[in-house]
């Protein structure tokens, strides 16, 4: 259909239109999108075999959908993309505030205007793109907000009676009709609202100030909620969620490779970073390596959730620690370090939200805590696991335990030997401080012969950090210094502090 040329009901009639619901009209276009193997939803990373394939078959059934999951799940952003489903244009009686079908409308405007000029009645053309409302539910959104209010300065300018339904002002969700309308946070809104929008989903009918309107809308509604909402701030009023066709359950990525896509997809970051810093693989995975620790910490609310944001925001703030770094140091270009994701942890204490026992650790602790497990659990996808190796016997030989490759690191920091890594050392600086250790470039060597001297010096303090998780030697982060020490060592430092040198002296 050319809509250039369709100006009037008369033209839209003789080009073939003929009205249809905006559910059927997702369905229709839904169905042609799978009949051509597309894409229906696009940049959506791990919901394939899930959360896609319930939306699909809601919209399908043509129901309205209530997405149930914790924050950073992309419930929002799954509501945005269907209005890829709609089609580009649609016709509306020019004029109309509630977009008008020309050949069904609802509002007394709409039948005046047939009613005046019938064929004639000039229509226009509205794009997909303003056929999507949404309104985060907040406790103070009011029946005028979503639905309308009487408006006593249109009534005396145009000498109307308040009977009369030309009064009325349109809330967002009339405004909405014919397109799709997102409540996000629908438990909080208050009781008596929900009401109204359950009379608008199965009766057609709004009132507004004792002004019944019988206002059969077209609209696809999609509502978002948390879980934690049902207990902590509300509840879903049970007419409405009965109304609610398809309940659809989001849930976190549940792979690293899942995770890594989405970070890699919402990082922003500026075309200087990307050209001056490079991140390593390992250094990625360790950064979503935080967030699944994080979700599964005894001091983080569960409720509560740990949202995609966090380690968007931690990937964001690690090359901007190593573009920092790296300018301070007047280098042209950088990788960023595992000391480097110090930096992070702003972006960790901000996006989690603790239970008591957190609090009384301390976020930045509870930091800390989550970055060591996340070096702890991907350290043994690189090397041997160093709880496990003292304990395995070689094969073909009897109580012969099999060879320790980290016992000449160890040994060195046994001697008394130390090693401060300033936050802001230059690379060279680094990997000539990290070259010092006996027995460390040896060891990654070993077991990455490939690895260039970049890789390499970072693998090498990997395994610095690594085995201080693993308890080995010690690891002590101060203000602008990571310290490694032996471990028996500092303990002894740590219990001497209670008595002065002479004291230490003669009980030695």
């Amino acid at each position: 259909m050319n809509i250039e040329h369709i100006q009037t009901v008369g033209e839209l009639k003789s080009g073939g239109y003929k009205p249809r619901s905006i559910k059927e009209e997702i369905r229709a276009n839904l169905l042609k999108k799978l009949k051509q193997n597309e894409k229906t939803f696009s940049n959506i990373v791990g919901y394939e075999d899930s959360v896609i394939p319930d939306v699909e078959r809601a919209l399908l059934s043509r129901h309205n959908i209530l997405f149930l999951g914790l924050r950073g799940q992309a419930k929002t952003r799954m509501a945005r993309q269907m209005i890829e489903l709609l089609d580009e244009y649609i016709p509306v009686i020019s004029g109309s505030e509630i977009n008008d079908d020309p050949l069904l409308p609802v509002s007394k405007y709409a039948k005046d205007q047939l009613a005046a000029h019938g064929d004639e009645t000039p229509v226009h053309w509205v794009h997909r793109s303003e056929r999507y409302g949404e309104k985060l539910a907040t406790p103070d959104v009011s029946v005028a907000d979503l639905i309308g209010d009487i408006d006593p300065i249109k009534a005396a300018n145009f000498k109307l009676s308040f009977a009369d339904e030309r009064v009325i002002h349109y809330g967002i969700i009339p405004r909405s009709n014919r397109g799709i309308f997102v409540i996000n946070e629908l438990p909080d809104l208050q009781a008596r609202i929900q009401v109204a929008l359950f009379n608008i989903l199965e009766e057609g009918d709004v009132q507004i100030r004792g002004f019944k309107l019988r206002l059969p809308l077209d609209i696809l509604f999609v509502f978002t909620a948390n879980p934690e909402d049902y207990t902590n701030r509300g509840s879903i009023v049970t007419p409405l969620k009965d109304r609610i066709e398809s309940q659809i359950l989001t849930h976190y990525p549940k792979t690293i490779e899942h995770a890594l896509s989405i970070t890699s997809q919402e990082a922003e970051l500026a075309p200087q970073q990307e050209k001056m810093v490079h991140v390593s693989d390992l250094v990625k995975r360790l950064i979503e390596q935080v967030a699944f620790e994080a979700r599964g910490s005894e001091f983080v609310d569960k409720k509560s959730g740990v949202s995609a944001r966090l380690t968007i925001s931690a990937f964001e703030n690690a090359v901007s620690a190593a573009e920092r770094r790296a300018i301070i140091n007047k280098e042209k270009n950088t990788q960023v370090w595992i000391s480097d994701l110090v930096g992070i942890i702003p972006s960790i204490t901000g996006k989690i939200e603790l239970v008591y026992e957190g609090e009384q650790e301390g976020p930045y602790q509870v930091a800390m805590n989550l970055l060591d497990k996340a070096i702890r659990t991907q350290f043994i996808s690189y090397f041997p696991n160093p709880d496990t190796i003292k304990k395995r016997v070689r094969p073909g030989s009897e109580n012969v335990r099999e060879e320790n490759p980290y016992k000449p690191i160890t040994a060195w920091f046994d001697k008394g030997n130390h090693l401060n890594l300033l936050l802001n050392n230059s690379e060279e600086e680094k990997i000539q401080l990290l070259y010092q250790v006996d027995g460390l470039h040896a060891m990654v060597k070993r077991f990455f012969p490939k690895s260039n001297e970049k890789e390499t010096a970072l693998l090498m303090e990997f395994v610095l950090h690594g085995l201080a998780s693993f308890s080995m030697i010690s690891k002590k982060v101060l203000e602008a210094t990571i310290e490694f020490k032996d471990l028996i060592g500092s303990m002894m430092n740590l219990g001497s502090r209670s008595y002065d040198d002479d004291e230490f002296d003669e009980e030695a």
